[in-house]
């Protein structure tokens, strides 16, 4: 088993089923078993592409996305999808890293490609409009592929520093999509509408790997630009299962839901879902919304509120099934219920390592525990919580703080539609909370009243000591805020 050959299964057993909808057209899985198939065979005598070898995937959202990962899986060769909004120069880093001298793109890049071929002479650049045909013969994938060779390398946000490159194998991905079929009772009818960046593993495990494996569809959003427009994609596809960031399903709140609308699940990944986000949005809309957890190096998927039961605001859930949750402190220690440390995640979906970088795998990976760098705790029901990033955590005067919790709060101040809460260095606290707000459009902020808001609900040492105001706060592709940018921003 491996994913080329289950994707090879799933689209013969489903040869005539839509596979993709993509604005006014639709893709069958005829189209990707075909065209990935010639994908595949170019890639091996063309560009001598051999097995073990790296390929680069630099597309915007496109049908082609999957052509290419099931082509570049289908010759025996390493999927690295990149995040397609880095500059030049940031792709250029992973290039080198990964060693990657075949990079599939669009013609859209072309000027981005001309400065990395100027860098990387050895790069040999294929558009997707150059692809050939979906009429290749139908053929197996590579027989000797086995489940414990490495099948993708999702590169880290880089939030701190260079990227690392999380390798995945074929059976850490095959062993969370059996995981997330199970917890979100995936079947065929299912249609999932794909609206985050292809390169970005939530989507990779959730949106692309889940549906085509079980014979599902996926529905593809050409634009996010009106929350409106994405709701009228989901209903005319008939979309059932809407994966997305919790920004969004804030957005979708100032939207009203349609009669019709053909979704039964929502599911908020990538950032911590505000607890009252999720109040706003279960008022607005009947389709429940789940907050879940997961990590690149985790394939992504760990956690994620039951189906049926009612969420838990504040709460990533429980472990998905075969996943493995602990909190431990920084000896290593198991800690019991209520205590806050580390979460650890332990199960088939955890990655090989990282690429090239040893030390920092032997830091992650401990006795058979992913360390995630995530601070939390687990209550007395087993649902687990997500405080802060360890390496975000303030310390004032002694005092743990983590920023969440202070976020939380500033959520539920009128007016408020985002915020995001650092430390700054203080000499005499050692720490100090600062907090960049922004406002719903028209709602102006007066910091005093804010401040006056949080002193009555938070202790004193974790009410920060500055507010400020913000059009937008900086995040990166994914949906994640960057705090680094907000360090480098005024106080």
């Amino acid at each position: 088993m491996n994913l080329a050959s289950e994707f090879t299964a799933s689209a013969r057993r489903h040869r005539n089923v839509t596979a993709v909808f993509w604005g006014e057209e639709q893709f069958s899985y005829s189209h990707f078993l075909a065209q990935s198939a010639a994908v595949a065979a170019q890639l091996q005598t063309r560009f001598t592409v051999r097995p073990g070898d790296r390929v680069g995937i630099w597309l915007r959202n496109c049908p082609e996305f999957i052509s290419a990962l099931f082509g570049i899986l289908r010759a025996g060769a390493v999927v690295v999808p990149i995040n397609n909004f880095l500059k030049p120069d940031e792709v250029a880093y992973i290039l080198a890293d990964a060693g990657i001298d075949v990079l599939i793109t669009d013609a859209g890049a072309d000027a981005a490609v001309a400065h990395l071929t100027a860098t990387r002479p050895t790069l040999r650049p294929w558009r997707v409009e150059d692809f050939p045909p979906a009429d290749a013969p139908d053929v197996d994938g590579r027989p000797a592929m086995v489940t414990d060779e490495l099948a993708v390398i999702i590169y880290t946000s880089g939030t701190t520093g260079h990227p690392k490159g999380a390798m995945l194998s074929h059976a850490n991905l095959l062993h969370n999509v059996a995981s997330c079929r199970r917890v979100l009772e995936a079947v065929q009818a299912d249609r999932f509408a794909l609206v985050l960046p292809m390169f970005h593993s939530f989507m990779l495990t959730v949106c692309i790997l889940l549906p085509l494996l079980v014979g599902g569809s996926i529905v593809l959003i050409k634009s996010l630009n009106q929350p409106k427009t994405l709701l009228h994609e989901i209903t005319r596809h008939c979309a059932t299962i809407l994966p997305a960031i919790p920004q969004l399903f804030r957005a979708l709140t100032h939207v009203p839901p349609p009669d019709d609308l053909t979704l039964r699940l929502c599911i908020s990944g990538s950032a911590p879902l505000p607890a009252e986000t999720l109040r706003a949005f279960s008022a607005h809309c009947a389709v429940p919304l789940l907050e879940g957890y997961g990590l690149s190096e985790a394939s992504p998927v760990v956690a994620l509120n039951p189906i049926h039961a009612p969420s838990t605001p504040g709460s990533i859930g429980r472990p998905i099934p075969e996943v493995e949750i602990t909190i431990r402190d920084d000896a290593g220690h198991e800690l019991p219920d209520g205590q806050v440390g580390e979460l650890c995640v332990r199960g088939g979906n955890v990655m090989l390592g990282y690429w090239n970088q040893p030390e920092a795998t032997a830091t992650a990976l401990r006795d058979g525990w992913l360390y995630t760098g995530d601070i939390g705790f687990r209550n007395p029901d087993g649902f687990f919580f997500i405080t802060d990033r360890k390496k975000d955590m303030l310390l004032v005067n002694g005092n743990n703080v983590y920023s969440r919790e202070i976020e939380e709060v500033i959520y539920q101040f009128p007016g408020v539609r985002e915020a995001a809460v650092i430390g700054r260095p203080d000499p005499r606290r050692g720490e100090q909370p600062v907090a960049f707000v922004v406002m719903n459009d028209g709602e102006r902020m007066d910091d005093a009243t804010l401040i006056h808001f949080l002193r009555e609900r938070l202790a004193d040492y974790k009410v920060p000591r500055h507010v400020v105001p913000v059009a937008n706060l900086p995040r990166n592709a994914t949906g994640k805020i960057l705090k680094t940018a907000l360090r480098a921003l005024p106080a």
